[in-house]
């Protein structure tokens, strides 16, 4: 656990250093401040309006921040060649694989804290009432699970494939994860069973816009969805970066 932690913790210390994260999260904010300027039709903005749009906005960042960091990640320490300074000194293959993951999720949740907080300020700034939108924690928690579960895909196919396949194929995943209702062709509102593969678990859009949030339950099958998914991805992203011939 220990060399997966050191791994984690310098993959960390490299993404605070690229700019796509800072930039992400600086364009992020700036068009969170442009929510309230939205076509309102002399009646304002309804809070409800600034969450879902507010929850857009942090999930497009997270798919952002999530691609671009675990769709290059292990090919760039591959081509540079500094794959080999980590894995010629005891350390496993999966333990590398699992560490950059680890590293990079540990980001992707600052990115969304602070996108997050950012935009919860803007709201109690400039919305009528100065209402704190504090259900919008439990929308980036969901953002950050799905992120997280995208990122160990881009990961598992990073392992294997260039980064444009790593990219593509994380961006499908998404695409079919959400669109399971649909083409099941259950009617709407009605989610996909529990043993079938999807993303859905993780759309809290409704509950959190429009209602009153989710319930702890709620929240552990969220956990429990993230932990099978990242289990079963980052097993076989080990099982590709173990028979590749560095």
């Amino acid at each position: 656990m220990r060399k997966i932690l050191a791994i984690a913790t310098a993959v960390v210390a490299d993404a605070i250093r690229r700019k796509v994260v800072w930039v992400v999260l600086v364009f992020a904010v700036f068009l969170g401040m442009s929510i309230p300027a939205l076509p309102s039709y002399g009646v304002g903005v309804a809070a409800s309006v600034f969450r879902e749009v507010a929850i857009a906005l942090i999930y497009s960042a997270a798919l952002v921040v999530a691609l671009a960091l675990s769709a290059t990640r292990i090919p760039t320490e591959v081509e540079r060649r500094t794959v080999f300074n980590v894995v010629s000194r005891d350390v496993r293959r999966w333990q590398y694989v699992a560490g950059n993951w680890l590293g990079m999720f540990i980001v992707l949740g600052g990115v969304i804290a602070l996108c997050t907080v950012a935009t919860i300020a803007i709201g109690y700034f400039t919305m009528p009432g100065g209402e704190i939108m504090w259900r919008l924690l439990e929308a980036a928690f969901a953002v950050w699970l799905e992120a997280g579960v995208i990122m160990a895909l881009a990961v598992m196919l990073s392992c294997s494939f260039g980064v444009i396949t790593a990219v593509v194929g994380a961006l499908a995943f998404t695409f079919v994860g959400h669109a399971v209702v649909t083409l099941l062709g259950l009617p709407e509102g009605v989610r996909v069973p529990w043993y079938f593969p999807s993303l859905d678990i993780f759309n809290v859009i409704n509950p959190v816009a429009l209602g009153t949030g989710y319930g702890p339950m709620y929240a552990l099958s969220m956990v429990l969805a993230f932990c099978a998914w990242v289990a079963l991805l980052l097993l076989g992203g080990s099982v590709l970066f173990g028979s590749r011939d560095l």
